[in-house]
């Protein structure tokens, strides 16, 4: 008897069923308000593309643009988080092993996981898209707003790019080594050098607009040579200067009309490559991909387990002959003929709740703190140790500039997990039967973040209280309290660490690495800093969590 093996008619069926789970979730909604975040972010100036002292004027072509490359650059990074549980679901929901029993190759299993993948992230670029013409519409400098200049842009770069992302996260979810923390934070380092490679000839004022193509993941080297060739053609002055920054750092005094991309073969062929290296990281996945078979879970194939044998005299009790059986009391205390009796003594149980143990908070954090960092080897406490020591010891402006900012992105994974634990581990039922559980124990996680911070960025906080520095303390005390509380509310509204940790290192790599004023929540410059906007949000954002976690309770 002859299998069928599934066609593309079930690999629809396979990513449409995969598309419409993701979309029922809260998760989803949240990147879909991102998504519309990122518009009004251009519409507002916060996101601004500028050559030097110009900038386009606000018509299809230069929006349009813009939010295409607002699109390839930031859904390519906080894309590559919302997508990458794909594989793990199956394996904690078990329809994985499912799956695996049905004529599905490991290849064709891989594909619709990339499609679907790609299906999530083409919906938050649909949304930018329509805050396209939002903006185009509200901005008031053209009436005529033509789809064919604003939205050409958009989806050519803004999917193409997102498709390496969807490839990437189903090979990352392949790999044991990849699939966790550590590969989310590769991933960022990854998504940097990327950019890197084709913003870093904008600067030098190349008039090319073809000039490598083929290295521009993002299509901005393709859009500002194009801008630039036209802005040099209205000024000869113009020295080729161009910026895409968050927040208006430098202000504009000119504009120029821009007519829009003029699409050549090699740019066509760059971003149709793209899409091929997406199926292509798909197919590379389904090398790596152990069939949600336990004994090749890691890198090497594991023995399976051999049962463990029976106790000696448990063993013998059993191999006795039916007439030299020993007495069925005897096994009732566990022992065996001619073995003493053992004494038993009365089980006493404390009482649930004594006012007593109302008031136990400190051993809760400290079991909190334990989870928290728990099951992490050793180099990972001794980064720890040395973040803490490079505050304490570099000079008092790197520490604040520079070392408290990797010091916070080293305990990334460890504040991921806050407000998870009991969705992951279904854990909820046997935590929430306590009295008082929801309050203490939020109190509790909050609290273990919170010291957490400290013994990482604690050696930045000790020089700053020695130098009577309150401003500088301030800041140091609103990110360490502030970063627990967003992990902890995002957490606990979410389910998953994925959420967090998209948020986190786009937010840190936009605010405090470039001491962005407006969100530098780590107060790394006195021009950045804000800690009062900050200090505000930690307890909003912890009664934020407490609220939801009750309510969702309250209709379970």
């Amino acid at each position: 008897m002859s299998t069928r093996r599934p066609g593309s008619r079930a690999l629809f069926h396979m990513v449409k069923a995969d598309f419409l789970e993701r979309v029922r979730r809260y998760s989803f909604l949240l990147t879909l308000a991102f998504s519309v975040y990122l518009g009004y972010a251009v519409y507002s100036g916060l996101i601004v593309l500028h050559l030097d002292k110009y900038r386009g004027v606000n018509n299809s072509a230069w929006v349009g643009s813009v939010i295409g490359l607002v699109g390839s650059l930031w859904l390519t990074l906080v894309g590559f988080y919302v997508v990458k549980n794909a594989i793990q679901r199956d394996r904690q929901t078990r329809v994985g092993q499912i799956l695996a029993t049905t004529p599905i190759g490991k290849s064709f299993y891989t594909v619709s996981k990339m499609l679907s993948n790609f299906a999530v992230l083409a919906a938050m670029i649909g949304v930018l898209a329509l805050s396209a013409i939002v903006v185009q519409f509200f901005s008031g400098s053209a009436a005529h707003i033509n789809l064919a200049l604003l939205l050409a842009p958009v989806f050519i770069f803004g999917l193409s790019a997102v498709a390496v992302s969807a490839g990437v996260a189903v090979l990352f979810e392949s790999l044991p080594i990849l699939r966790g923390g550590v590969g989310n934070v590769i991933y960022f380092f990854l998504w940097t050098f990327l950019i890197a490679i084709g913003a870093g000839s904008i600067s030098d004022g190349k008039t090319g607009y073809q000039a490598q193509p083929f290295t521009d993941f993002t299509g901005i080297l393709s859009v500002m040579t194009q801008m630039q060739t036209q802005v040099r053609s209205l000024d000869p002055q113009y020295n080729g200067g161009a910026s895409f920054s968050i927040g208006n750092m430098e202000r504009t005094t000119k504009t120029f009309l821009w007519v829009g991309m003029h699409w050549t073969a090699p740019i066509v062929l760059s971003r149709l490559m793209l899409v091929a290296i997406a199926f292509a990281l798909a197919f590379l996945a389904a090398l790596f991909f152990d069939r949600f078979d336990p004994a090749r879970a890691g890198w090497f194939p594991q023995k399976k387990p051999m049962p463990n044998p029976m106790p000696a005299r448990e063993a013998d009790a059993h191999s006795l002959p039916a007439s030299q059986a020993l007495p069925l009391d005897k096994f009732a205390v566990g022992s065996l003929a001619g073995s003493p009796r053992p004494q038993l003594s009365a089980a006493h149980l404390a009482p649930l709740a004594t006012p007593a143990s109302r008031s136990r908070l400190l051993p809760l954090v400290a079991a909190e703190l334990k989870l928290l960092l728990r099951g992490h080897a050793w180099w990972w406490y001794l980064g720890a140790a040395g973040a803490f020591l490079g505050c304490l010891f570099s000079p008092l402006e790197s520490a604040r500039t520079g070392v408290i900012v990797f010091a916070w992105l080293w305990p990334m994974l460890i504040w991921s997990q806050m407000g998870t634990r009991q969705a992951t581990f279904a854990t909820g039922s046997l935590i929430f039967s306590a009295p008082h559980a929801i309050p203490r124990q939020l109190l509790a996680t909050y609290a273990a973040g919170v010291l957490v911070a400290a013994l990482t960025g604690g050696g930045l906080g000790l020089p700053l209280l020695a130098a009577r520095d309150v401003a500088g303390l301030g800041a140091w005390a609103s990110g360490a309290l502030f970063i627990p509380a967003l992990a902890l509310a995002l957490g606990v509204i979410t389910g998953t660490r994925k959420f967090f940790e998209a948020l986190y290192i786009a937010w840190w790599y936009v605010g405090p690495l470039h001491h962005t004023p407006p969100l530098d929540f780590m107060g790394t410059t006195a021009m950045s800093s804000t800690p009062l906007r900050y200090l505000i949000a930690a307890p909003a954002l912890v009664l934020v969590a407490y609220l939801w976690r009750k309510v969702k309770l309250a209709r379970a």
